[in-house]
């Protein structure tokens, strides 16, 4: 056979050698991840062999310290307190750190907000005649009530019960002039019914 490189007659140039391929940069080793004591979830302790696991007895409320308390006593003996009992035993779950326990919704500060915003939309009934400024007081009023429960009972929802405060104080004024223009309109109109 013939070698590869060597000139041939016909004019085909020789072929180049193939660079050498540099070696692959060393990869760190990924550090050991330390165990997870597994007391805190309820499992066995770290170290010991994990076996199957365990049914947890069904949840009979929390436990009494007082002598009517029947079962086999504690180590402190039969007049000292029961121990605790132990992780995995039915208690329900501590909370999830980063999470906020259930808080109760603002219902005053929301109901003023909504009577204070119905009563503003609803000013063109001012336009009837006396009874439409009575009516058009009725929601800003409640906002103006609820709004101020809602100031001293839910302080943490200033938002909503201010709002609230501010769109029926404005309802109420907005009522209060419509009422006095009727009232200045109607006492302006000259009386040219006389009654025989």
């Amino acid at each position: 056979m013939s070698d590869v490189n060597a000139p041939r007659g016909s004019g085909i140039p020789p072929v180049p050698e193939v660079p050498q391929v540099p070696d692959v940069p060393h990869v760190p080793e990924v550090p050991e991840v330390p165990p997870i004591p597994r007391a805190e979830f309820g499992g066995p302790p770290a170290g010991q062999p994990a076996g199957p696991p365990a049914a947890d007895p069904p949840y009979a409320g929390p436990p009494s310290a007082g002598p009517s308390q029947a079962g086999p006593a504690g180590p402190a003996g039969p007049s000292g307190p029961a121990s605790p009992p132990p992780p995995g035993s039915g208690y329900p779950y501590p909370p999830t750190p980063g999470t906020q326990p259930a808080t109760r919704q603002p219902l005053l500060s929301i109901l003023s907000l909504v009577a204070g915003v119905v009563g503003l939309l609803g000013l063109p009934v001012a336009f009837v005649p006396f009874v439409g400024g009575v009516l058009t007081l009725l929601l800003p009023a409640a906002a103006i009530v609820l709004g101020a429960l809602g100031r001293t009972r839910e302080p943490h929802a200033r938002g909503l019960w201010l709002t609230g405060l501010i769109t029926g104080i404005v309802g109420v004024a907005l009522a209060l002039l419509s009422i006095v223009v009727w009232v200045i309109i109607f006492a302006s109109m000259p009386s040219t019914y006389y009654y025989r």
